[in-house]
């Protein structure tokens, strides 16, 4: 089995995991970072949104070798005590219901605000667009991203 050092929260992390291991199981499953959920596995919904140089990328398509050497962000690295502004937002909106995409939102949301720190309601529903929610909190996470982006 062929090994893979990756860069996890800014901690460098070894792992043995088959080459077509999605980045999703070896976060979940042999680093023990369960922030991120399984939602689809085709890349569709965004529950598995993580990092990847900074750019929001679905784990459940990348493979460990296609971040061997790249700086991956889970949702547990984004702050230490959760006080992003994306999540101090999320939770002054009372964005979640279930919860089960929160993870995969806020790693969308906080991605896009670093590029686009004063975003229109427009932009904003264009770049959350990609991730579903089944409770369908959508304008609360609307909410959440203008007023995380407002505080920023």
């Amino acid at each position: 089995m062929p090994t893979y050092q990756l860069t996890v929260n800014g901690v460098s992390r070894t792992v043995d995991v088959s080459e077509d291991t999605p980045l999703l199981w070896v976060l979940r499953d042999h680093l023990d970072m369960v922030g991120t959920k399984y939602g689809c596995g085709i890349a569709q919904c965004g529950a598995c949104t993580i990092h990847l140089d900074g750019e929001a990328v679905r784990s459940c398509s990348l493979t460990a070798a296609m971040a061997e050497g790249k700086s991956i962000t889970t949702i547990e690295g984004l702050s230490e005590d959760g006080t992003h502004p994306v999540q101090l937002a999320w939770e002054e909106v009372d964005v979640p219901q279930c919860g089960y995409c929160q993870a995969g939102q806020i790693m969308t949301a906080s991605a896009f605000l670093e590029t686009n720190p004063n975003p229109s309601e427009a932009e904003i529903k264009q770049a959350m667009h990609g991730n579903i929610c089944r409770c369908a909190s959508y304008t609360r996470i609307y909410r959440a991203v203008a007023l995380a982006a407002s505080k920023k």
